[in-house]
Order: structure tokens, then C-alpha cells, then sequence
């Protein structure tokens, strides 16, 4: 874990930090993706919290970690997606969902390597 790119990183971070934020702001509308929205914020909060403290993170649980968040922000785009003509909140944490989803795919193929 020691030689992951801090750039990449700091970058996942802060997409999961704007999809929290995008998804919390989403869940308000009380849309049929609310429930999502809800559970898509605690992942990316939650995702974002365990890169901030790497110590004693393995590799095997860093990819669980990821894979879940990536899930996670794949049911709430999807959700969002469905409502997003009608609503630029939807669209917007769509966006961000997939946003996240990118940049957690990004340290995955990383660690991979």
C-alpha cells in the first residue's frame, strides 16, 4: 500500500467526499432514489474515511472496500439517472456517482498492477 500514487489517491478522496455531499443533497428530494442516495452517501463517507487512515489497511480489504463503493455508487446512479430529466439534483449526483465509481476503478487498477 505503501507505494500507491498519492495524487490518485487524494483524487478518489475527493470524489467520494463531492458523491457524500451530491447524494446527501439528493436524498432531500424524497424521490424514489432517496434510499439510495441515503446508502450512497454513508458508503463514500465511509470510503472515504478509511483511505484517510491507511494504517493497518491490507490490500484484500482495500479492494473489498472499493468494490463496495463502486456497487454502491452504481445503484444510486442508476436511480438517479431514471429521475434526472426531471431533476438537476438527480443528474448532478448521478454525475458524481459516477465520478466516484471512476476514480475508485482508477486506485483499483492501480493496486492491481
Amino acid at each position: 500500500m505503501a507505494a500507491m500514487d498519492m495524487a490518485m489517491m487524494q483524487a478518489c478522496m475527493d470524489a467520494c467526499a463531492a458523491c457524500e455531499q451530491a447524494c446527501t443533497v439528493c436524498s432531500t428530494q424524497l424521490m424514489d432514489c432517496a434510499t439510495s442516495c441515503m446508502n450512497g452517501a454513508d458508503m463514500c463517507g465511509t470510503m472515504m474515511r478509511t483511505m484517510l487512515r491507511m494504517q493497518g489497511m491490507t490490500p484484500p480489504v482495500m479492494m473489498a472496500m472499493l468494490d463496495a463503493c463502486i456497487a454502491m455508487c452504481q445503484m444510486c446512479e442508476d436511480e438517479c439517472r431514471a429521475h434526472a430529466e426531471m431533476s438537476p439534483v438527480c443528474a448532478m449526483c448521478a454525475d458524481a456517482c459516477r465520478a466516484c465509481m471512476e476514480a475508485c476503478m482508477a486506485v483499483k487498477s492501480a493496486m492491481a498492477a
